[in-house]
């Protein structure tokens, strides 16, 4: 079960990938379509600075806020 990290409120838009970037605020970029490559790069969607600890998957969740979820490993 994943747990709220944050609350940021995204709203996501289509055409676009969202994730947790090095700094821990939620980026998105322009998805490629074909073989073009898209122009410009990963704009910041929301500043949450979450702090990340090793061993977790960090996302970003349905209601736009950042989640967390043990990472299965070595099973």
């Amino acid at each position: 079960m994943a747990q709220v990290v944050a609350q940021a409120h995204v709203k996501k838009e289509k055409g676009y990938l969202y994730f947790i970037d090095k700094k821990g605020n939620v980026a998105r970029a322009k998805m490629a379509r074909g073989h073009k490559k898209p122009k410009g790069g990963p704009e910041v969607v929301a500043k949450v600075g979450v702090k990340k600890e090793k061993g977790w998957l960090y996302f970003i969740d349905k209601k736009g806020n950042v989640a967390r979820a043990k990472m299965a490993r070595g099973r």
